[in-house]
């Protein structure tokens, strides 16, 4: 009959466990924080699809055209491309769309206040290698500027 571990191994194995993935993800929040730090915020601009937001915080992005027309996603920032990458998985969306669980690819850039898009329409396509100009490529431009949400105003009517 074979002997249970004893408490102490177990418990040595988790904490080595839990100390070498605390160790190897150290690093990388800083380097993703201080990519994130830019697009952090509320974005609004025009788009095919209308007047378009987008809102960014930690790594949610969420997508909002008119009222009836939107995507959650997270997003990952893949190190070393050029442009930019954005890569964001559909967590929800607004029907009748059927693309959770999709990747839309996206090169993004944040110049004097203006955050730029273009993304690829197709989910297994690749990402734009440019930033098109013409109304009509087969990756859509958005160009959203920053706004300061607003402040309510707290003071009873006089």
């Amino acid at each position: 009959m074979k002997k249970a571990p004893n408490g102490q191994f177990l418990w040595g194995a988790f904490a080595l466990s839990f100390a070498a993935l605390f160790t190897a993800c150290q690093s990388k929040p800083t380097r993703t924080a201080a990519e994130l730090r830019p697009l952090q915020g509320h974005w609004e601009g025009d788009a095919a699809a209308g007047k378009s937001s987008i809102t960014i915080t930690g790594n949610s992005l969420h997508y909002y055209a008119r009222t009836d027309f939107w995507f959650e996603t997270t997003f990952t920032l893949p190190a070393g491309t050029d442009p930019q990458q954005l890569h964001a998985t559909i967590k929800d969306s607004s029907p009748p769309t059927n693309s959770i669980g999709q990747v839309v690819v996206a090169i993004f850039k944040v110049e004097d206040g203006t955050l730029t898009l273009a993304y690829n329409q197709d989910p297994e396509g690749p990402p734009p290698n440019a930033f098109p100009s013409d109304p009509n490529s087969p990756f859509p431009r958005i160009d959203l500027k920053k706004v300061q949400p607003q402040k309510k105003n707290t003071e009873l009517p006089k």
